[in-house]
């Protein structure tokens, strides 16, 4: 009796371990999705590479064309593309694109944030506020809003102070194809982290000329982020394209373990 009383329980164990097993594996459901937002005199196109990366290792990838107007356009075009994805999504940005994924990486579909070079601002704080955190490179070529409201990049420093890391023919190209900036973007507060809530992954470009890279380190310690640094210009993601994409494969790999 005792003995198929044992047997009994036995196999309720084991019929609820196999149901359980059966539960995380549907939980733990693989990361594919990966979202790129890109930053202040830029466009998406400069995502080439990363794409290209992650799409050979089986990602389904969107590149975001933000706006540049407001951080609240931004956000509205990340959560468009957002919406879009069929499932849990790595959100990526690069410089002004990490205060955008801050906002917009409360999404549900987000499951984790990788800053790429970005600004990465807490709640009642602005990009322009960490801007100011270290003295600027002498090649950053920043420039004052105009009379719109609308700030650039000096044309002659464009190359040195962007992406010094790529040819003369490259970086023509980006200062061309790049979008109109509206400075009041920079002054905007962030109003609901995400960071505090979603696993987060920062990349540091160490020849950084428009973000010093003491900034960069400064935020990413502060939110105790998942650090790698890579050497390149404040364009790493278009000069290392397989170096960030490895990151944002990390990050996916990792939250889909968790």
């Amino acid at each position: 009796m005792i003995k198929q009383i044992l047997s009994t329980l036995k196999n309720a164990i084991l019929a609820l371990t196999i149901a359980s097993s059966a539960v995380v594996s549907t939980n733990a459901q693989a990361v594919k999705n990966v979202v790129l937002v890109h930053g202040a005199f830029a466009d998406g196109s400069g995502y080439k590479g990363v794409y290209e990366a992650l799409t050979k290792h089986g990602y389904h990838v969107t590149v975001v064309q933000n706006p540049l107007t407001s951080l609240e356009d931004d956000v509205t075009a990340t959560k468009v593309a957002l919406d879009a994805q069929d499932g849990p999504t790595i959100l990526a940005g690069h410089s002004w694109g990490g205060a955008v994924i801050t906002q917009a990486g409360n999404h549900p579909k987000v499951a984790g944030l990788v800053y790429i070079a970005a600004f990465q601002p807490d709640n009642g704080e602005t990009a322009l506020q960490w801007f100011m955190t270290a003295p600027p490179a002498p090649e950053n070529g920043v420039l004052p809003a105009d009379d719109k409201g609308i700030v650039y990049y000096d044309k002659a420093k464009y190359h040195a102070g962007f992406c010094g890391d790529l040819s003369k023919e490259e970086a023509a190209f980006m200062y061309a194809s790049q979008g109109e900036f509206y400075g009041k973007c920079f002054v905007t507060p962030i109003t609901d982290a995400a960071w505090r809530k979603k696993p987060t992954y920062g990349i540091v470009a160490t020849e950084d000329k428009s973000i010093n890279p003491q900034i960069q380190r400064a935020m990413y310690k502060r939110s105790n982020t998942k650090v790698t640094e890579i050497k390149g210009s404040h364009a790493v993601y278009v000069s290392q394209p397989q170096k960030v994409a490895a990151v944002i494969m990390q990050a996916a790999n990792e939250v889909s373990n968790k």
